[in-house]
């Protein structure tokens, strides 16, 4: 479906000058300046997968995604996208991919939404049958009926990104890219957004990409994340084996004893044990040695490991 080798973006941009004529020395200099937005990227993914593609701001993300729909041509490197190079073949790889930006409408501002439906298919030569099927099934998964007929313009955020999504899909596209497709949504409407990708890509066998700040989006919906910062992937691979770790107890004792075998203490003066294997067993052999306060179990979740990646 996807495969990226070598992939890699430079931008060239003019020195600029401040100070006196600054602005008139910018304009003519030949003096230039360059920042690697994609260092040498390569991954593959396959029909039907949906993948977390998670980065830092400024990592490359949405640079990767411009090249992968067309957008962008890429300094070096070789990409086909279901068969097709995307800056070569613009056309026939837009009818092959959704697109929705959290941040921006493709929908027309002051029509209807169905208007801007209607007219996404036009532009996408859907056929009469096909569009009212589509169409049918959409209003049922995300909920359209209630303003169909309300301008763009003054649908809510969480209507409009539900417009969004199925201007998105009308044409049956195999591929699917996600940009922040829950931003500023309240949680009702990130369920109803979650809910649509999981069905969108297990009736029709959608590959979908994700790229989110917002790491229960990933959790919710991908087995597979590419991780990224500073253009280059870092980890690439299932989320399983990314929060491989173990599960910590947090006790709190009835005394501050010294001698609690193998164990660190935090800022709290609690104890903290590393769980590997057995809990509930733990937990008694502590309780058989010191009366136990309080106690609580941490997990270890996405959001931790990558966090202490970008820290690192």
């Amino acid at each position: 479906m996807i495969r990226v080798e070598g992939l890699t973006k430079v931008f060239r941009r003019p020195r600029t000058f401040s100070g006196p004529f600054g602005a008139l020395r910018t304009l003519v200099t030949r003096q230039y300046e360059e920042r690697t937005a994609v260092d040498d990227l390569s991954f593959e993914i396959g029909e039907g997968e949906v993948i977390g593609y998670l980065g830092p701001n400024g990592a490359g993300k949405s640079t990767t995604i411009k090249i992968l729909t067309g957008i962008l041509t890429p300094t070096s490197g070789t990409v086909e996208v279901n068969g097709l190079v995307p800056w070569s073949d613009r056309s026939a790889n837009a009818r092959n991919v959704g697109v929705v930006f959290g941040q921006r409408s493709q929908l027309w501002w002051d029509l209807p939404l169905i208007e801007s439906l209607r007219l996404v298919g036009s532009l996408y030569d859907v056929p009469a049958a096909r569009f009212e099927t589509s169409l049918r099934k959409l209003r049922d998964l995300l909920g359209l009926d209630d303003f169909l007929d309300t301008p763009v313009r003054q649908l809510s955020l969480g209507q409009r990104m539900r417009g969004d999504l199925a201007a998105a899909v009308l044409y049956e596209p195999p591929l699917l890219y996600l940009d922040e497709p829950t931003v500023g949504l309240d949680v009702l409407a990130k369920e109803a957004v979650r809910e649509f990708i999981v069905e969108t890509n297990r009736a029709g066998r959608t590959t979908v990409i994700l790229t989110t700040h917002d790491l229960a989006d990933v959790e919710a919906l991908c087995k597979r994340i590419i991780l990224i910062d500073r253009g280059k992937v870092i980890f690439d691979g299932a989320i399983d084996a990314l929060v491989d770790k173990p599960r910590r107890l947090v006790v709190t004792l009835e005394s501050q004893p010294e001698d609690v075998r193998g164990v660190r203490r935090d800022a709290d003066g609690r104890y903290v044990f590393d769980i590997h294997g057995d809990l509930p067993g733990m937990i008694a052999s502590i309780a058989a040695e010191h009366p136990i306060r309080d106690l609580s179990i941490e997990e270890p979740d996405l959001e931790s490991v990558i966090k202490g990646i970008y820290t690192r």
